[in-house]
């Protein structure tokens, strides 16, 4: 994508800095979300609990909320989605409907930071794949 994301939309799935938590502290997922709208881009974000939680702590830190919005479902958040963010490895996120999300997203990329998809399993579905310190 580069350096400038305007007119990009990210499915961000899990906010929350661990799993069964909406504690927000320190989560990588505020300087992901910040740094994907800093450069332009949209967020459609899911966490199972740190929907109150998330938005607050974005804003306290000067994230500019008008490009992001909390959807109800993990799949929700992937309505025409450039591509999905996994930040936070809640249970629920590993074992998706592929063929679901394929479906929703504009265009099949996916980064696992939590790397809780093997690779070879997420390609052979046909989605361009990036982990966490894999090649």
């Amino acid at each position: 994508f580069g350096k400038d994301l305007t007119g990009k939309t990210f499915a961000v799935w899990g906010l929350a800095f661990k799993p069964n938590t909406d504690d927000m502290r320190e989560a990588p997922a505020l300087v992901v979300v910040d740094e994907i709208i800093r450069a332009g881009g949209r967020v459609q974000a899911f966490d199972p609990i740190a929907h109150e939680t998330a938005p607050a702590a974005l804003k306290a830190q000067g994230t500019n909320l008008d490009h992001f919005e909390l959807t109800h479902s993990a799949y929700d958040a992937l309505k025409g989605v450039d591509a999905l963010v996994i930040v936070t490895e809640w249970n629920e996120f590993r074992t998706p409907d592929f063929e679901r999300i394929k479906g929703l997203m504009k265009s099949p990329l996916i980064f696992d930071g939590r790397n809780i998809w093997k690779p070879e399993s997420a390609k052979k579905r046909g989605f361009t794949y990036f982990g966490i310190g894999r090649a």
